[in-house]
């Protein structure tokens, strides 16, 4: 009887583990195949997820659209958010540098936001950046001068993409159109001023400008450093208001 309860045992034993055997099996595949999918399933997201980050599709809200390398932004005005081409390529002078969106909507804070009636003109237009913020505000006319060939390019495509009236392309010198300028006193309201930041001929501008601008106008100096009050003073300036954003030196100045 000892024999037969052994071998009793032994049967239930072995039973025991051939189920074992036969539900653990298929409970393995199970397990292989859901790792498989959960790891299908994460590439995927991740892949999605980069995709979001590269181009900004699939992000909530109305926000304004993602800005590419190579274009600006209009801030405010008729064209807000209107994201336009900076030209590039032969021609195009290094180390272009659009005004940052920041400094510029705080300068027609400063301003006020409807420039109606206003004349204006962008010296060193460049992308056209501050000149096409003053057109899209409603200023009466503006200039957009310029001195390289491949800019002026880009601002006569960028007039006629705006369907910008007011707006005159020219190329030109910024020290030969102010003294040209000149013979007509007091007939702007607005001088935009922002050369690049190694020119050697800011105070010939701004002495050169003093006469254009018309009593309670403005000019908008934007440079590499800050300008004293008595450097400004001593070329027929006052500073208005001033901001500091990075390397970029942000006066508004009105005649003294």
């Amino acid at each position: 009887m000892g024999r037969s309860s052994l071998s009793l045992s032994a049967i239930e034993k072995r039973l025991r583990s051939q189920a074992g055997s036969s539900l653990s099996a298929p409970d393995a595949a199970s397990g292989a195949e859901e790792g498989r999918v959960g790891k299908a399933i994460g590439q995927r997201a991740s892949r999605a997820s980069a995709r979001v980050a590269t181009t900004g599709k699939g992000k909530a809200g109305g926000g304004a659209p993602a800005r590419a390398a190579g274009q600006v932004r209009i801030v405010g005005g008729a064209w807000r958010r209107r994201l336009l081409p900076v030209a590039s390529g032969p021609g195009v002078p290094a180390g272009l540098r659009p005004t940052p969106d920041r400094v510029r909507e705080t300068l027609f804070n400063w301003l006020g936001q409807d420039l109606g009636g206003w004349h204006c003109i962008d010296l060193c237009a460049g992308t056209g950046a501050l000149g096409l913020e003053a057109a899209s505000r409603g200023a009466a006319s503006v200039l957009l001068l310029e001195q390289h060939a491949a800019l002026v390019r880009q601002l006569r495509d960028l007039k006629t993409l705006l369907n910008a009236d007011t707006v005159q392309v020219r190329q030109g010198d910024a020290l030969a159109v102010l003294r040209e300028l000149a013979r007509r006193p007091a007939s702007i309201d607005l001088l935009l001023l922002d050369p690049p930041f190694d020119a050697d001929w800011y105070a010939p501008a701004l002495e050169a400008a003093r006469p254009v601008v018309r009593d309670g106008g403005y000019l908008y100096l934007e440079a590499g450093r800050e300008w004293t009050d008595e450097e400004l003073a001593g070329l027929g300036w006052q500073r208005w208001r001033y901001l500091k954003a990075g390397q970029v030196h942000a006066h508004l100045l009105q005649p003294v």
